[in-house]
């Protein structure tokens, strides 16, 4: 199974954890996933990862700066030339879909584009393009994140699990996704 991981799920692996995880099992699968291509981490999140929290990610995690695994694992993922599949009506969706129309109608429409084009280009939707060019190519993906579907923060646009419930993609939690994976087992005794 091929999964998409977002920064916040990264950040959640390196804080609640890695530091339980006192043989490197989790860390060495972890590394093992992404060098076979099965963690897919897009330049948007690898970018994000340099600077959310200090580059935590890539301290803990530090075959991430290696230059010789990252060519191995033809990590990160571009997302520079990627559009979505049937553009005109991803972008209509995006209009009409997953915009929050209270905060749509409290800025004018040359701010509206600006924020949509902003948006279209963060990490979160570079997440979402990724598994819908997946998915035309008929391989399986699943978009890891640790957003809830409820409250948007008074952003504009609605989060990540609802855009993907909308668009057919299959989205875990990084506990439902460790769950899957054999050699992970997480107890406390």
């Amino acid at each position: 199974m091929n999964v998409a991981i977002d920064t916040c799920s990264l950040l959640s692996l390196v804080r609640y954890y890695l530091p339980f995880d006192a043989n490197l099992v989790l860390k060495n699968l972890i590394k093992n996933k992404i060098l076979e291509g099965e963690i897919i981490i897009i330049d948007k999140v690898f970018e994000e990862s340099k600077y959310v929290s200090n580059g935590i990610i890539l301290e803990k995690m530090p075959f991430l700066n290696d230059k010789d695994f990252l060519k191995m694992a033809k990590c990160p993922f571009k997302t520079d030339s990627l559009l979505a599949p049937f553009p005109r009506k991803f972008l209509s969706m995006l209009d009409n879909n997953w915009v929050i129309g209270v905060q749509k109608n409290k800025i004018n429409s040359v701010e509206y584009e600006n924020r949509k084009t902003s948006f279209l280009n963060d990490a979160d939707m570079k997440l979402i393009i990724t598994c819908l060019n997946f998915m035309r190519e008929g391989k399986d993906i699943t978009l890891i994140t640790e957003e809830s579907e409820s409250g948007n923060d008074n952003k504009l646009f609605k989060k990540i699990p609802v855009i993907c419930k909308d668009l057919n993609i299959q989205v875990f939690t990084l506990p439902e996704l460790l769950e899957i994976y054999d050699g992970v087992n997480i107890q406390f005794n």
